[in-house]
């Protein structure tokens, strides 16, 4: 009887202590990471595409000869970027990217094309109000002699239905930026920057 009741302790014993080492991995973790650095977690578009394509983009960009010709410091709107997969991609987010690193180049510059409409509001409430030293002129503002245009599309590819242990899925992402000129309406570059990931989740596990 106590050799039963022995063997009982032991079991309930080995199988809490399992039960708790077990929940340790439960446990809210939190590390910094470089983002310079970081990899993909999975096949969907993340931060690490936030970051790397537009940089991608804007190299294209700034040594396509259109751009590096011209010592003029040509101006550019951009127009914004659609997005054409299935997920939620801040295209905004994707635009502001690219645009801070072709401005902080130096090679080109940038109207506020977004921000036209708040803009003639503060000309007009400066025209009817401020003072006349102290107001802009209106009808000042600089055409762009370029826009920016683009789009992400996407590709998805994953594994039939047949007996396996694991889900599999491949996607394709390709982000394309045309350059175009405002007054002759001609492309003048075309950029872009390629994404391809496979993962494989296993359809039992913790």
């Amino acid at each position: 009887m106590k050799l039963i009741n022995r063997a009982e302790s032991f079991i309930l014993v080995c199988t809490m202590a399992v039960f708790f080492s077990g929940c340790a991995g439960f446990r809210q973790s939190v590390v910094d990471v470089d983002p310079d650095n970081s990899k993909a977690m999975d096949s969907k578009y993340d931060y690490t595409d936030m970051k790397t394509m537009p940089d991608e983009i804007a190299k294209q960009i700034l040594s396509h000869p259109t751009v590096a010709g011209d010592d003029a410091a040509p101006i550019v709107a951009i127009l914004g970027i659609e997005n054409r997969t299935t997920l939620h991609i801040d295209t905004k987010a994707l635009a502001d990217t690219l645009m801070a690193k072709l401005l902080n180049s130096g090679k080109l510059r940038f109207v506020n094309a977004s921000k036209r409409d708040q803009l003639l509001k503060e000309q007009n409430y400066q025209a009817a109000n401020a003072t006349k030293d102290s107001q802009v002129s209106i009808g000042k503002q600089l055409g762009a002699k370029y826009m920016i245009t683009g789009a992400m599309i996407e590709l998805t590819k994953q594994t039939g239905r047949q007996v396996r242990v694991s889900k599999k899925e491949e996607r394709y992402y390709r982000l394309t930026v045309e350059l175009t000129d405002l007054e002759s309406g001609l492309i003048t570059m075309v950029g872009s920057s390629e994404r391809a990931r496979k993962e494989s989740q296993p359809l039992i596990g913790w």
